[in-house]
């Protein structure tokens, strides 16, 4: 029996909060918090996502590299700066450096390796979960 498919439309959202918001409604699952930790969690299933893992097909995934590029990562990774414990100052200081300079990972790569995570090859791949960028 094939998997169930979830499309996520970058056309819909522009920052990632739209993100978290438009990828819930579209995997059918409970608001979660709004961290990328949280959106692991749901691709871990047990939290309203279909029961032997999905195909998430991410429409328009170019537009979505290009508002969850480097800008959105700096604005990211600044408001992380502002909360975080003062053990990890340093190591978000120079995550937030290297964005400033467009080296890295973009919010994009990060949401990308967390859903491969989840599916074949990842470190998580019983979740079942397979990503097609479109």
């Amino acid at each position: 029996m094939p998997k169930p498919s979830v499309e996520i439309d970058g056309d819909a959202f522009d920052d990632l909060a739209g993100f978290y918001v438009h990828a819930l409604a579209a995997i059918g699952t409970a608001p979660f918090g709004g961290s990328l930790d949280g959106f692991n969690d749901v691709l871990r299933g047990g939290m309203g996502t279909p029961d032997g893992g999905f195909v998430l097909r991410w429409l328009h995934s170019a537009r979505s590299r290009e508002v969850l590029g480097y800008a959105a990562t700096v604005r990211h990774v600044e408001a992380k700066l502002r909360t975080c414990h003062p053990a990890n100052v340093a190591h978000v200081q120079a995550d937030l450096e290297a964005a400033r300079r467009a080296e890295g990972q973009t919010l994009f790569d990060i949401l990308v390796d967390i859903i491969r995570c989840h599916g074949p090859g990842g470190d998580e791949a019983d979740d079942g979960v397979e990503l097609v960028l479109a």
